[in-house]
């Protein structure tokens, strides 16, 4: 497989697993911890990793989320407890949830040392939040830890691959929003309010920012190499599937 191959194939799986772990209910138990709710966990847990920023900079960032939702979330976690600290506390969690989900699959190991290359190859530029999040060091090195902890660094180099792809599109991301999959449920989900432009016109636009996606995600696939590659594909299709 070519490594614009291997991004397009991955890409969908890296998305779902590379933010499993803020599903689970333990994950969100922690937010309770620290006396902060589910959004301010999920914002200052995501953007957190840039430091004690301004919400305008956290929102550019993040990119598809609307401002006043991040401003929401990200000013009402830092009146309880610092943004880096909760990004920490998340890192924790999605630790945890690898070692007691993907550990025990087979090839573990195999799979956080795939992706980690994957990650040490990605080109940072233009993606703070992934070179943010490539620059904390991990509190858990066992296989299950660090296969969690890649694939949220490949899932935040992705959607930032994504965000300049669409700005190239001279899309918004609203608009690359509503003509995704989820349409306008996604932009409602994303505290994008209506009402909301035809998307008609933007579907094309979007289908080429997909593309151009991957080509900027490419690099970071290269250097697997063909066979290592496509091993990965197969290894991240196979987790999603025993992890059901």
């Amino acid at each position: 497989m070519t490594p614009e191959q291997v991004a397009a194939a991955s890409k969908p799986v890296v998305l779902d697993l590379g933010d499993a772990f803020s599903r689970d209910p333990t994950t969100l138990r922690r937010a309770r911890l620290l006396g902060i709710s589910g959004w301010a966990f999920y914002i200052s847990g995501r953007a957190g990793a840039l430091g004690d920023v301004r919400a305008e900079t956290a929102a550019a960032a993040l990119g598809f989320i609307a401002p006043d939702a991040v401003a929401d979330g990200w000013d009402a976690a830092a009146r309880v407890v610092p943004p880096f600290q909760v990004a920490a506390a998340s890192l924790a969690e999605c630790c945890r949830w690898g070692a007691q989900q993907l550990g025990p699959l087979p090839g573990a190991e195999r799979l956080s040392a795939l992706v980690e290359r994957a990650v040490v190859a990605a080109d940072a530029s233009g993606m703070p939040l992934f070179a943010a999040w490539r620059a904390m060091p991990l509190p858990d090195l066992s296989p299950g830890a660090r296969s969690a902890a890649g694939l949220r660094l490949l899932r935040e180099h992705f959607t930032g691959a994504y965000l300049l792809a669409v700005r190239a599109a001279g899309m918004t991301p609203l608009e690359a929003v509503l003509a995704g999959p989820e349409g306008e449920a996604g932009a409602v989900a994303c505290g994008w309010p209506p009402p909301y432009p035809p998307i008609g016109p933007l579907v094309r636009r979007r289908l080429w920012a997909e593309a151009v996606t991957n080509r900027l995600a490419a690099p970071a696939f290269t250097a697997l190499g063909p066979a290592d590659g496509a091993e990965l594909v197969e290894l991240l299709h196979r987790t999603r599937v025993d992890l059901g």
